[in-house]
């Protein structure tokens, strides 16, 4: 895919994510034990042989920027094309009011790009998958807009009323091509629900950044597609993905990622199928004490186990002590457990420490979350 830019656009900070996105880029969460959300939408680009992407930073951008680097991890340090990692320019942080403003604050790099196609992707959603379906499908049908969307699983829409994200939901025809879109909706009526993934052209994109701006629209979906849709000005189809996805956009949804990873199904789909790449970290290998008990975990290198762990994630560096029981919990990179201490349904944050004799239970669908550098 040697004609089509990949362009990352990051989530907002959110409330709903409480302490997970107070001090980072929701794009930047650490999911699996050792990666982060962004790395599934930078592999996915690349296992797509794009060899140009633009992310779109919004606030709190350091651990993103850290994390991302030159991009040699996914073969992005390249002298041509390469890894672009596009500050925003804008004061405080605010952030965007829409994808649309972003690309006007970074119209410059639309313009240097020679690709002629632009491929959206958003920051806060995680799967597996290849773009090459997509563009055959934006080729063979002759389409101004092409989208990708899954079937929206009400049991599974963990959304939320405090967030400031554009939730997308629409109708498909036989022919593939989008008939109705609702943004928003407090009841939905269309089957499917987007995925944050367009393909546009090049030059049709900086039209409508131009025109947004003039008219004072921020947001891509509710009103440049949106209009285009009702008034058939332009030909926006849909392509179904049928894997797993899921929206990062509250700390359920967050839990519920990790909890999923324990299933070996789940697994497969989204490291099997197509390799994630990711920033490394040079550890040991998990080392397991006499006495140590670990079931129906996912634990990480680095980490030293004496206690009892189950049913849980274990990110690098993680120090369970001797008599310590850890259930249905996330616990992340260089925390400490002491003596004793009984987990369950709790999301610890990087470096906290928890000692001796602590005990924090909370019901699986409200788990406590304590965040940085705690101690308690």
């Amino acid at each position: 895919m040697k004609d089509v830019v990949g362009v990352i656009y990051t989530a907002r900070d959110e409330f709903s994510m409480r302490e997970l996105a107070s001090n980072r880029s929701v794009s930047a969460l650490p999911v699996a034990g050792r990666y982060r959300l962004v790395d599934f939408m930078l592999s996915n680009l690349v296992n797509s042989s794009i060899r140009k992407v633009g992310v779109m930073m919004q606030g709190n951008y350091h651990s993103l920027m850290d994390h991302l680097g030159s991009g040699k991890e996914w073969n992005l340090h390249t002298r041509n094309n390469g890894l672009y990692l596009l500050i925003p320019y804008r004061s405080g942080d605010e952030g965007y009011q829409g994808i649309l403003d972003a690309f006007k604050d970074n119209m410059e790099f639309l313009r240097r790009s020679g690709q002629e196609y632009v491929l959206i992707v958003g920051g806060r959603l995680i799967y597996n998958t290849t773009y090459d379906e997509l563009v055959d499908l934006h080729m063979e049908t002759g389409a101004d807009v092409s989208l990708m969307y899954t079937r929206f699983d009400p049991v599974n829409g963990e959304y939320s009323r405090f967030s400031d994200s554009v939730r997308a939901f629409i109708n498909v025809d036989e022919s593939r091509r989008v008939t109705d879109i609702e943004i928003n909706p407090n009841v939905i009526t269309c089957p499917n629900v987007l995925m944050d993934v367009v393909l546009i052209k090049r030059t049709l994109l900086m039209h409508m950044v131009d025109m947004a701006a003039s008219h004072g629209y921020h947001d891509l979906y509710s009103t440049i597609i949106r209009n285009a849709v009702y008034d058939k000005t332009l030909k926006v189809v849909g392509l179904e993905f049928k894997g797993y996805c899921r929206r990062m956009e509250t700390v359920n949804s967050f839990y519920n990622l990790n909890m999923d990873l324990l299933r070996p199904e789940i697994r497969h789909e989204l490291f099997d199928i197509n390799p994630v790449y990711t920033k490394t970290r040079n550890d040991a290998p998990a080392k397991y004490l006499p006495g140590s008990q670990v079931s129906s975990s996912l634990v990480a290198d680095g980490c030293v186990i004496e206690g009892d762990v189950s049913g849980s994630v274990l990110f690098r560096g993680v120090r369970v002590s001797k008599g310590a029981k850890i259930s249905g919990s996330i616990i992340m990179q260089d925390c400490f457990i002491g003596e004793n201490v009984e987990l369950e349904n709790v999301i610890l944050d990087k470096d906290v420490t928890v000692l001796s004799g602590a005990r924090l239970i909370a019901p699986r669908r409200y788990p406590i979350v304590l965040g940085k550098n705690v101690t308690i």
